[in-house]
């Protein structure tokens, strides 16, 4: 009788403990910001009621991330905080990002300048009234809203039975992971409450690891996601916004664009200065000529 419940329980206690493994490595962690969150948080009492937006040309343009959520859920608990848990979006990547969208933006003529605006100086929930504080600090007219929304899915594989030895724990490569993101970057005119265009980015990362590595993994998933994401954002930024100049063309009356003294593309304004520059060349010419006659 001994014999037989030594042999059930041999059997029974790895599998039950396989079981138990299993289900605490099957975890689930999120890491977001919203602009919806940022510009109409549930405590807004006031309703946004956005009104025709007009553009002033070239437009000062300023870019930001908005402020961060995140969440975690590891079998029966769940926790957040404003802290990416796995996530590898630092500030210096995303000061990278930024740098990576403001490059786009100026290549373009009606871009008058661009400011990558710290994310300390964006508050959770802060709506438009931070956004006007904002304007008022860096002189910009328009915000283009970075927003990221990651998660990262952990579930045990069968080669997880290796981590009963301390070989396989180290070795086996039992996790596997899976990264999605979407990054979101939406334009909106400052005075106005009007959402101009926005243009996204999607990126799918798929990995393994051992237990022992795989907070060091799921970072590293982390960072190529959002590369990869960002890269597909901005390259849909230009196909986004070749839509919305077709817009306001097709459609004045919904936004306005006036053109300021300082926007040139190079017309009357150039002609005027080279002529200047060659009536006073004239000038130079005949006054050297009569001195030496």
């Amino acid at each position: 009788m001994m014999k037989f419940l030594s042999k059930v329980f041999s059997i029974v206690f790895p599998l039950v403990g396989f079981a138990f493994a299993v289900s605490c490595s099957n975890q689930q962690v999120v890491n977001k910001s919203s602009v919806v969150d940022y510009l109409y948080p549930k405590e807004t009492v006031n309703v946004v009621e956005p009104s025709i937006p007009v553009l002033k040309l070239p437009i000062k343009l300023g870019v930001a991330f908005v402020p961060a959520q995140s969440s975690r859920k590891d079998g029966a608990n769940i926790w957040s905080d404003n802290r990416a848990l796995s996530s590898g979006l630092t500030e210096t990547k995303k000061i990278q990002i930024l740098s990576s969208v403001s490059a786009h933006f100026k290549k373009y003529p009606f871009i008058a300048e661009i400011q990558e605006i710290p994310s300390a100086y964006l508050t959770p929930g802060g709506s438009f009234a931070n956004l006007d504080q904002i304007k008022t600090m860096y002189g910009v007219d328009v915000m283009a809203l970075v927003s990221y929304d990651q998660v990262q899915f952990t579930d045990a594989s069968f080669l997880s039975v290796s981590y009963w030895t301390i070989v396989g724990a180290y070795l086996v490569s039992g996790e596997k992971n899976d990264t999605n993101t979407l990054m979101d970057t939406v334009v909106y005119d400052i005075a106005s409450r009007k959402m101009l265009f926005r243009a996204p980015g999607t990126s799918v990362v798929k990995g393994r690891s051992t237990p022992v590595n795989l907070s060091e993994e799921l970072r590293g998933d982390s960072i190529k996601s959002f590369d990869q994401a960002a890269k597909a954002m901005i390259g849909n930024l230009d196909v986004e916004l070749a839509g919305f100049r077709d817009k306001v063309k097709q459609n004045p009356q919904q936004i306005k664009v006036v053109k300021m003294e300082s926007y040139s593309s190079g017309g009357g304004g150039s002609f005027n200065f080279i002529s200047l520059l060659f009536l006073a060349g004239i000038t130079v010419l005949v006054f050297l000529f009569r001195r030496k006659l």
